[in-house]
């Protein structure tokens, strides 16, 4: 078995990675079985741009899908209630949380994905619900980097409230320039809490007891109390081979720390053209649902842990039924959080010290 600090791979989340041997070659082929639905149309590659798809883990060339051809269900898989009312009782159930350990104030909730993936637009898109109008923040994740920071953002209350009881932080590459990705040992140095807001990872300097501002004593207000995998569903049929054995081992490691695990699958309005005209309709759609079976085999994880998600990206005005598919993702993310609160008591805490 190998030692966290010798880490069992790394996930890139911008720029290509080094050229692999052999044997990850193999590990990152395409299954040339998939069955893809009618509806959705993959795009001609030539061969070159297919290796480095093959090569740069997070980085492959997304696709759309049409539903124009798949009907729509007769009754929802899952039931929602759209309306202006189920928006105002979300907002006062997410603005009134607070965990259920007298501890921590907050519960710290990690967004972990592919570049282009949609965390930070998650977030944006929460923080417009509350800001009362549409807002978005610098895309800085989105391009390939040469460093990644550990960057946490509160979910502020309405006008004059306090910040919600909710944490969102987002790991992501601020800077331009060649980089070969986070190693698994630092994802968990971050999620255990020994590492500092604002810390710059670089691949060949992985987290030690010596880096600048390291924690050595973590609270439990310092660790990640939840993780949430977040997966464009517009490319999920595209993602690398090798993705879903990265996603399933970082999940094995995430779990062994006692860490619950959630999923968001954004960008659902692109594979489902009666979803993006009415996100009502997301959970009518059979091309979302079909999509959804498919990332819970991605992540190895069953779809009752994966929510769809529509965020916020060239509206001007905040939308109701998107407010409520954004509130009910960020409820359906807490309740998992205080799993972890339940599951580590105060009396339970001296149990698992030695995973530290």
């Amino acid at each position: 078995m190998h030692e966290e600090s010798k880490p069992a791979f790394s996930f890139n989340f911008g720029a290509a990675a080094p050229t692999p041997t052999t044997t990850t070659a193999t590990a990152l082929q395409f299954n040339p079985v998939v069955t893809v639905p009618k509806s959705v149309s993959l795009p001609t590659t030539s061969t070159s741009t297919a290796r480095k798809e093959h090569r740069a883990l997070f980085t492959v060339s997304g696709m759309e899908a049409s539903s124009t051809v798949r009907p729509k269900l007769e009754s929802p898989w899952r039931d929602v209630e759209w309306t202006a009312e189920q928006r105002t009782n979300l907002m006062k159930t997410v603005s009134s949380y607070r965990p259920s350990s007298g501890e921590v104030t907050q519960a710290q909730v990690l967004l972990l994905g592919p570049v282009g993936a949609g965390k930070s637009s998650f977030i944006s898109s929460v923080q417009s619900v509350f800001s009362g109008r549409v807002t978005n923040r610098a895309m800085v994740g989105s391009s390939s980097s040469s460093s990644f920071t550990k960057k946490p953002f509160n979910i502020l209350g309405q006008k004059g409230e306090d910040p919600t009881g909710v944490v969102l932080c987002d790991i992501m590459g601020l800077s331009d320039g060649e980089m070969t990705g986070l190693t698994l040992h630092d994802v968990l140095s971050v999620i255990k809490g020994h590492v500092p807001v604002g810390h710059k990872f670089s691949p060949d300097q992985p987290v030690t007891a010596e880096t600048e501002g390291y924690v050595r004593r973590p609270t439990l207000q310092d660790k990640i109390h939840c993780v949430a995998f977040v997966v464009d569903a517009s490319k999920v049929l595209t993602y690398p081979k090798g993705l879903s054995s990265t996603f399933q081992q970082l999940r094995e490691h995430i779990s062994d720390l006692g860490v619950h695990q959630v999923a968001l699958l954004t960008q659902v309005d692109k594979i489902c053209s009666e979803t993006a005209k009415d996100v009502t309709h997301v959970y009518k759609s059979r091309i979302v649902q079909d999509m959804m079976s498919k990332a819970g085999a991605l992540l190895g994880m069953s779809t009752s842990y994966i929510v769809p998600v529509r965020n916020y990206s060239s509206e001007l005005n905040l939308d109701v039924n998107t407010d409520v598919l954004l509130l009910s993702a960020v409820d359906h993310i807490l309740q998992y959080a205080d799993l972890y609160f339940q599951d580590n008591t105060a009396q339970d805490m001296e149990s698992v010290k030695f995973k530290n």
